[in-house]
């Protein structure tokens, strides 16, 4: 379901998406990098979605590189740290069980120094920098949102977005009050959704929200099962 509130197609962030060009190639100031990498992995059968294999290169390496261009700091949160040590980032657990990426998020966000963290999952194989380096463009003011999340398909995309760090604390407030997953911590906050016809715009955008949640999805983008 869409948010009752978006940024409109009139607003100014439209206009800077429709001409958005990121020639950048330093890290973005006061952004960090945060991958969910801790799913059960059921919908795949199993098979962890951070080794799936695209061209020969696992999801995971291809994300790095994608956030090593991006950030001075990156964080792996998992709920296998074995799995991936020598990666050569800093790599948590969660702190508060069993709350999917709310907890990976909460857990994330103390490994950071960074005022903002853009957050992605490891079922991203497509990750472009140009869409990354556009939102975080939206909070760079002393007046930015809490969160900055984009909309795709109908629907809200929380696990390609960005969000303060100092949301940590209030994370624990709300899962005190109840909620148990991002969706329920989102209103509570002060978000701004991008719609999609904003992101559009952006060079990129649609191969940065390619989805790997299953085996048929696997096969429609190329993406080899036995990585």
């Amino acid at each position: 379901m869409w948010p009752e509130k978006t940024m409109g197609s009139a607003c100014p962030v439209f206009q800077r998406a429709a001409s958005y060009r990121s020639k950048m190639t330093t890290p973005i100031p006061g952004v960090g990098g945060i991958v969910l990498a801790g799913g059960k992995n059921s919908r795949m059968g199993g098979r962890d979605k951070a080794f799936l294999s695209v061209d020969g290169d696992s999801v995971i390496s291809r994300t790095l590189r994608v956030f090593h261009r991006c950030f001075d700091e990156v964080v792996i949160v998992t709920n296998r740290p074995e799995k991936f040590q020598g990666l050569g980032v800093s790599v948590v657990t969660d702190e508060l069980q069993d709350l999917g990426p709310l907890g990976g998020l909460h857990a994330g966000l103390g490994r950071i120094g960074s005022r903002f963290s853009f957050v992605t999952a490891c079922d991203m194989p497509f990750l472009r920098e140009e869409p990354i380096r556009f939102l975080a463009d939206l909070v760079q003011s002393a007046e930015a949102p809490d969160a900055v999340v984009p909309c795709w398909d109908g629907d809200i995309e929380p696990l390609h977005a960005v969000y303060g760090t100092d949301l940590r604390a209030r994370i624990v407030t709300a899962v005190d009050r109840g909620a148990r997953s991002m969706r329920d911590f989102l209103p509570l906050v002060r978000t701004d959704y991008v719609p999609q016809e904003v992101m559009e715009a952006v060079t990129g955008a649609e191969e940065s929200f390619r989805n790997i949640n299953t085996p048929d999805d696997a096969a429609l983008f190329d993406v080899q099962l036995e990585g």
